[in-house]
């Protein structure tokens, strides 16, 4: 099933989140008091956005697939086991950084393996250019050190733990491709699924920082191609592309969008965007529901968002 939010309501409103990441129904039957209604068993890993772990007095359960800021519903339930109680922390993974060049820095804090957790450094990803394609946080607890698979005078260090900031394998591809330098061809993000479109946004997101964004300019008319939106990055890919050009920024999710549009970006309203193949994106994000109580489509909300900043909107 992927990734499911459960939200837990109390009379009025959501008062905690959980996600139960890469989830997989592993058994289901008719509820004993209720035929209509079934009892599912998922596997899952567990993360907790919030510290909670007490239910509401009356408290009800909503299920969405996907993320948390533009998820599909997936029904409710009346009741939740196995996720309010205590866990244990999960184990540290460590980090191999093969081939260091052995700098004074390097070798100072290799002289003193035994650091602080508390100590970290910045982890840059450098494009074939040199240009910083991504940037990881990493603690700089060190395990050990050994000279380097690689030879010569380099050397291999072990850190104890690499941290949750890690790309997933969808990354792998995405990275690849911009190692080569900023994406120069429109559309170069659709071939990806959901999860390597949203690793192309990342990339994108570290783009648009460096260097400084240029001042916003605004009017004239931009072409959407819509051929490819199938999902709510591929969204966000499409937009930034006709706003500014491949590899761009503009937004990844729909409160960062709405910054966007109020300008400091490159591009700021009004202006008109003609949106081709809308029909794609319409239908393909139907189920997809940013704010359930206005019962709008996340295509429908952007649209709707696009036309009170002041944008002329285009539907083809």
């Amino acid at each position: 099933m992927g990734d499911v939010c459960v939200e837990v309501w109390d009379d009025e409103k959501p008062v905690q989140w959980w996600t139960l990441v890469d989830a997989v129904v592993v058994a289901h039957q008719p509820h004993p008091d209720d035929p209509a209604r079934h009892d599912i068993v998922l596997g899952a890993g567990v993360r907790s956005e919030e510290s909670f772990f007490e239910l509401p007095t009356a408290p009800r359960f909503e299920l969405f697939a996907g993320t948390t800021t533009a998820a599909a519903s997936a029904g409710r339930c009346s009741g939740v086991d196995g996720l309010f109680k205590a866990r244990v922390d999960p184990a540290l993974v460590p980090m191999e950084l093969i081939g260091c060049e052995p700098s004074e820095p390097l070798l100072a804090a290799l002289r003193r393996p035994r650091r602080s957790e508390r100590d970290w450094a910045y982890l840059l990803v450098l494009d074939r250019h040199g240009a910083v394609m991504a940037s990881r946080t990493v603690g700089l607890a060190i395990t050990g050190a050994r000279p380097s698979v690689l030879g010569g005078t380099l050397v291999d260090i072990t850190l104890t733990d690499g941290g949750d900031d890690r790309p997933s394998l969808a990354a792998r591809p995405i990275w690849a491709e911009w190692y080569q330098g900023p994406p120069a061809q429109p559309n170069m993000w659709a071939p990806y699924d959901s999860q390597g479109r949203a690793a192309w946004l990342d990339l994108a997101t570290r783009a648009w920082r460096v260097p400084a964004p240029r001042p916003d300019r605004s009017g004239g008319e931009h072409h959407l191609d819509g051929r490819f939106v199938t999902d709510v990055p591929g969204l966000h890919c499409a937009i930034a592309e006709a706003l500014l050009g491949p590899g761009r920024y503009y937004g990844r999710e729909w409160n960062a969008f709405k910054d966007c549009l109020g300008g400091g970006f490159g591009v700021a309203p009004p202006f008109t965007l003609t949106w081709h193949d809308s029909e794609v994106a319409r239908r393909a994000l139907a189920d997809v529901v940013e704010a359930p109580e206005d019962g709008l489509s996340y295509f429908e909300d952007i649209v709707r968002l696009l036309e009170r900043c002041g944008v002329t909107v285009v539907l083809r």
